[in-house]
Formats: C-alpha cells, structure tokens, sequence
C-alpha cells in the first residue's frame, strides 16, 4: 500500500546504521584492496570491490552503494593501492546493483546487475579514461573481460555470503534501503 512513516528518531537511527555499515565495508573494500587483487592488463582487478557492491547495494541501497565504491576506490588510490579505472567501473556496477535490487529484491539479479554495470557499462566508460588520463593505448573493448571476470568472482562470493542463513535473517531484520 504506502509507505510506512518513520519517527524522526528512527530516521536517524537508519542514518547512523547506514553510516556505521558504509564505514565497516569501505575499511574492509581498502583493507583486502591492499592484499588481494589480480594485475590484468594494466589494471588491478579487485573482486573484493564487487562484493562490497552487491552487499551495499541489498543492505543500504544504490545511493550508499555508489557513496562505499567510490570512498573505497578514492582511499586506494590516495594510498597507491588503486587504479583510476576503479572509478568508473566499481561506481557504476554498484548504481546498477542498487536500482535492480531496489526493484526486484532478488539476490542473483544484483549480482548480475553488478557485472552488467562494472563488467560491460563501466568497462566501457573506462576506455576514455585510460585513453585521455592515463595515456594507454587500448582497445575499445579490451577491459570488457577482465573487468567482467573479476566482477563474477566478487558477485558470486557475494551470492554465497548472502545466502547464508544467518546473513539472510539479519538482511531481513536489517534491511533499510
């Protein structure tokens, strides 16, 4: 029917929550950027990142989703761990898991909405980036496979995180987006 109101003090007890969240999964988006990542064609492909998005995106919906991608690719970047093409990529894939999930509530779709996003759409803003920023010679579609490979190998550790039945009853009792 319509939407529930919330008191102001729920309101900012959901604010608090979603900042809390945001925290934890960007420290650990920097933590593991720094240790688990596979060089690709110039780039570092992060798998972690894809799983962080998927998770922001069915916990705290597409605006923190995007907001937890691109404070994880910035920290990475400032600390020397990143690429520039983390931007476009992980940014993008967590906008487009936020919304499916948004609409469908379905698992499998966010995760297939995040390789879409990061592994065909923000593969393919990448290329002006690598093109005009970084200098790189590359084909148009040459960062359509590696960020779609990384971007299955987060989406699908992530399908399993979440479907873990304590995962699941706290996503269901916790969920705010």
């Amino acid at each position: 029917m319509g939407k529930k109101r919330i008191s102001q003090k729920n309101f900012y007890q959901i604010k608090t929550y979603k900042v809390v969240i945001s925290g934890i999964l960007i420290a650990l988006g920097v933590i593991f950027g720094s240790i688990f990542y596979i060089p690709i064609l110039g780039g570092k492909m992060f798998p972690i990142q894809h799983f962080i998005n998927v998770v922001s995106a069915i916990i705290l919906g597409p605006f923190y989703a995007v907001l937890n991608a691109f404070c994880v690719s910035l920290i990475r970047n400032i600390l020397g761990t990143g690429s520039l093409l983390a931007f476009p990529g992980s940014m993008i894939g967590a906008l487009v898991a936020g919304i499916i999930y948004k609409r469908s509530k379905k698992i499998y779709m966010t995760a297939l909405g995040e390789v879409i996003g990061t592994g065909i759409i923000g593969a393919l803003v990448a290329y002006p980036i690598a093109k005009m920023v970084m200098g790189k010679e590359v084909a148009l579609f040459a960062f359509i496979f590696p960020f779609s490979l990384s971007c299955i190998g987060g989406a699908a550790f992530a399908i399993l995180f979440l479907n873990i039945p304590q995962i699941k009853e706290l996503i269901k009792n916790m969920e705010v987006s």
